[in-house]
């Protein structure tokens, strides 16, 4: 740009003999404002999909990429609903790691009390939340009822 190359084709071709990876659409993007005679900004991240940050935050953090786990340090620390989120699901990771599931009425507790959105379907509805979700109480689904039926003989 200095030297008074104005085409993103060319800049793109230069960058890509000094090792740049980066799609063309990248650098046309960046020098449009310089094209235009406006100052130069920061390139701004895209904010992380809700399925991306899901991704980040089930996977085990020595299994993350240091580019996620920065990223996902830095949507914890400016989210503190989401870093409570991440703090149980890690919890819970670790319960399933470990094949122990003595922490687990404890950790309903903290479920329970997080003020987060339920996660079960029976407990969205206000009606059953009491009966569903009681601090303390927490008793492994049952298999349903059968009920025979005698063949007539």
């Amino acid at each position: 740009m200095d030297e008074g190359e104005h085409h993103a084709k060319v800049l793109h071709e230069e960058l890509r003999t000094k090792g740049y990876l980066g799609h063309y659409q990248r650098v046309k993007m960046a020098i449009a404002p310089l094209r235009r005679g406006l100052p130069f900004d920061q390139p701004r991240e895209r904010p992380p999909s809700p399925r991306e940050t899901t991704r980040w935050i089930i996977s085990r953090p020595d299994k993350r990429h240091l580019y996620a786990t920065e990223r996902l340090d830095r949507l914890l620390d400016h989210c503190p609903e989401l870093q409570h989120t991440y703090d149980l699901v890690r919890r819970f990771a670790a319960m399933l790691d470990n094949r122990d599931a003595t922490p687990l009425p404890a950790w309903l507790d903290a479920l329970f009390h997080s003020g987060l959105a339920p996660v079960c379907r029976c407990c969205r509805s206000s009606a059953r939340r009491p009966a569903c979700r009681r601090p303390g109480d927490y008793h492994p689904p049952t298999a349903p009822a059968t009920t025979r039926v005698e063949s007539p003989t």
